[in-house]
C-alpha cells in the first residue's frame, strides 16, 4: 500500500506521478500540484493529482525539503 496520504501532499508541492498512460512503463513525470483530485485521505494505488502542466496522475513520491 502507498505510504502517502491525502493530507501530506499540499498544492503547490513538487512531487513524481505516474499518469494512467505510464502505468504499464512506471515513466515518472514531475510537476507541482495544481489540484488534488482524490477526496479519501488514502488511495491503495496513490493520491490522484492534477499538476501545473494539465498532466493527471498518481502521487508516487514528494519532493521533500
Amino acid at each position: 500500500m502507498n505510504a502517502i496520504k491525502r493530507q501530506d501532499i499540499k498544492i503547490g508541492q513538487r512531487v513524481f506521478i505516474v499518469r494512467k498512460e505510464d502505468q504499464r512503463s512506471g515513466r515518472l513525470t514531475e510537476g507541482i500540484v495544481r489540484d488534488i483530485l482524490t477526496q479519501s485521505p488514502s488511495h491503495p494505488y496513490g493520491i490522484k493529482v492534477r499538476l501545473e502542466s494539465g498532466a493527471v496522475g498518481r502521487v508516487k513520491s514528494i519532493e521533500r525539503l
